[in-house]
């Protein structure tokens, strides 16, 4: 009995120096350059009604179910979601500088309460093309923070966002 206590003593000891030499923050972006006006990819990626025809997670889930609050596309417009596989959110608009940046605040309530900023930025780089940055960044609290430390947001979800870019640069390419 007391050699399980010692095991559980040490896997609790290894846990806590895990999360205290983990980095908590983190930040995670993508860029993908798209063959439409600046204007007009802007003018789609501020409206939270158009991400479900470009993000992988509502893609991949036809179970999710969406609900939409206030003017989409302005400050204060938000949307709640929640996924078949136990995944559930509010999103926010929470800053905009027209033409230029959106940004989102993501409070997930499952699988575990955090919060997340997102953004979206886009640059003209000539008349017909323009490049996009589609990023988050947040601080991990435990036990996000050991689980993340051994796996990686860029394990977790780089090929999620390189796959959105794409899919956005395929449906603004086609109109």
């Amino acid at each position: 009995m007391t050699l399980f206590f010692y095991i559980l003593i040490g896997i609790i000891t290894f846990i806590a120096f895990l999360h205290a030499w983990s980095r908590k923050d983190y930040e995670l972006s993508r860029t993908v350059v798209i063959n439409r006006p600046k204007a007009e990819v802007y003018a789609y990626i501020r409206q939270l009604k158009k991400q479900s025809s470009w993000m992988p997670w509502f893609l991949n889930d036809p179970q999710f179910v969406i609900k939409y609050k206030g003017k989409d596309g302005k400050l204060g417009a938000a949307s709640y979601w929640k996924g078949n596989n136990r995944v559930e959110g509010i999103q926010k608009i929470t800053k905009l500088h027209e033409g230029k940046l959106l940004e989102t605040e993501l409070l997930f309530l499952r699988p575990y309460k955090s919060l997340t900023l997102n953004y979206m930025a886009v640059k003209e780089l000539e008349p017909d093309r323009t490049k996009m940055v589609w990023g988050v960044k947040g601080v991990h609290r435990f036990p996000a923070s050991v689980f993340m430390w051994l796996y990686g947001m860029e394990r977790a979800i780089g090929k999620d966002f390189e796959t959105g870019l794409q899919n956005l640069k395929q449906i603004l390419e086609k109109k």
